[in-house]
């Protein structure tokens, strides 16, 4: 019995729950009743879709809007919640509403699943996340709502207000109205778009920081180092953008100087995971598209509804470069010194990062008749969990979607997450070997 309970561990437990998400989901996906035609789905394509709906990506083999019923779309949206809120909260939410008494191994697993230090206050932080992310995607919706209001009857506006209210926030890109191409004019379509993606990209603990604020007068090091390096980012990847586009027919080029500043800013948002375009991505420079790789790549913060490497392991890599250049011997954000032991966890998640990006882009490319950069762009969209697309996805072949769907799952779930699921207890050290050197640089 002690055995079968250590073997029980919250990563696992969270790997777990992803993967029944995703086989419910792709087993409703595949019915008859979920597609407009009435005829089943392949089923490879509606895994496809499952997982790309559960691990809040975006990437999708067929159109979302023509392809699947009112059915299929109301259990995708189901599963964009459960991704992108994450299954245990809402599990919670639900026993707390129960008046159900939260065990000590689901804090454990709730504080893995939103990347806390420890189970402190852990269920306060679970209450405030369903107030926030209630209250942001009903808003929302009501905008989005009134906007469409104009173009189709009120009830099919409410109801893309709320699919696209709940993508967006949980920076899924999935969308049932043909593209955002056509609103790529549109303010207000576009404002409320990038505040859904920034609220759900920032995670829940900045938010809960920033609701406090005004009470508190204090942000913790998490949320300052998430909201300074997320501005910064975004203010760099837009500025890249406009000055890489701004003369490009494609895109930019045609476009009057205020649409030319809004497309840019919106599509840097957009590449914190949120996963949609109101230009057409195979239309930009190739430096616009590598730009946008690394960007992805980088991913949204910890404990959010994005993916990729995240911002603060990132930020971590750039305090560690800059500690060698200068000769110093801690990494230093904001006054504090970082532990080093994170520092070794930063660059591990990185070096791994790479490597399964390098990998699956050498598959893909041994799979796709496709150039490098398509195939690179692709691949680095679904491990960010972004859902951006130059146009590969709907061509795969099946063992090219089982590489995407990896990607995915790996980029949803975490790469370290994913590794102390697969490992075994390790045993424990009796001695240590003496220090050597050796010479680099």
């Amino acid at each position: 019995m002690v055995g079968n309970k250590s073997f029980i561990t919250p990563p696992r437990i969270l790997a777990a729950g992803f993967a029944l998400i995703i086989a419910v989901g792709t087993f409703l996906l595949a019915l008859p009743a979920a597609s407009q035609s009435g005829q089943r789905i392949p089923l490879m394509d509606a895994l496809f879709t499952a997982v790309s709906a559960t691990c809040v990506t975006g990437l999708v083999v067929m159109d979302t809007g023509r392809t699947f019923s009112l059915f299929g779309e109301i259990v995708i949206l189901v599963m964009i919640q459960l991704g992108g809120i994450g299954f245990m909260t809402t599990a919670t939410w639900i026993a707390l509403a129960l008046r159900r008494r939260i065990s000590l191994r689901d804090r454990l697993v709730l504080k893995e699943s939103l990347n806390q230090d420890s189970v402190e206050g852990i269920v306060r932080l679970i209450i405030k996340v369903f107030i926030y992310a209630f209250t942001v995607e009903a808003g929302a919706s009501l905008v989005f709502a009134a906007q469409w209001a104009e173009e189709v009857p009120w009830k099919q506006a409410l109801y893309y207000g709320v699919f696209h209210a709940v993508s967006l926030f949980n920076n899924a890109g999935f969308e049932i109205i043909g593209g955002f191409v056509p609103y790529v004019h549109d303010v207000g379509i576009n404002f409320v778009s990038m505040f859904l993606i920034v609220a759900g990209g920032l995670g829940f603990i900045v938010m809960s920081d920033l609701v406090d604020y005004p009470r508190t007068r204090r942000l913790s090091l998490h949320s300052k180092v998430v909201l300074s390096v997320s501005g910064l980012l975004t203010l760099t990847s837009a500025v890249i953008f406009l000055v890489f586009e701004f003369a490009n027919e494609r895109t930019l080029g045609p476009m009057a100087l205020e649409d030319k500043l809004l497309v840019s800013v919106f599509h840097a948002i957009s590449l914190r995971s949120g996963g949609i375009n109101t230009v057409d991505i195979a239309g930009l420079h190739a430096a616009t598209q590598f730009m946008m790789v690394i960007m992805m790549f980088i991913g949204a913060a910890p404990g959010s509804t994005g993916g990729g490497l995240k911002i603060t392991t990132f930020a971590l890599l750039v305090g560690a470069v800059r500690a060698v250049l200068t000769g110093k011997e801690d990494v230093v954000l904001f006054r504090y010194r970082m532990p080093k032991r994170l520092i070794q966890k930063a660059v591990t998640m990185a070096l791994i990062a790479v490597g399964v990006i390098v990998s699956a882009t050498m598959i893909l490319l041994t799979l796709q008749d496709r150039d490098f950069m398509t195939v690179l762009f692709e691949a680095t969209s679904a491990f960010g969990t972004v859902g951006l697309s130059m146009g590969l996805t709907p061509e795969l072949t099946p063992a090219g979607q089982g590489v995407i769907i990896l990607l995915m799952f790996v980029g949803r779930v975490g790469l370290v997450t994913l590794a102390f699921a697969l490992q075994s207890r390790p045993p424990k050290e009796l001695y240590r070997y003496p220090e050597g050197r050796i010479i680099i640089g």
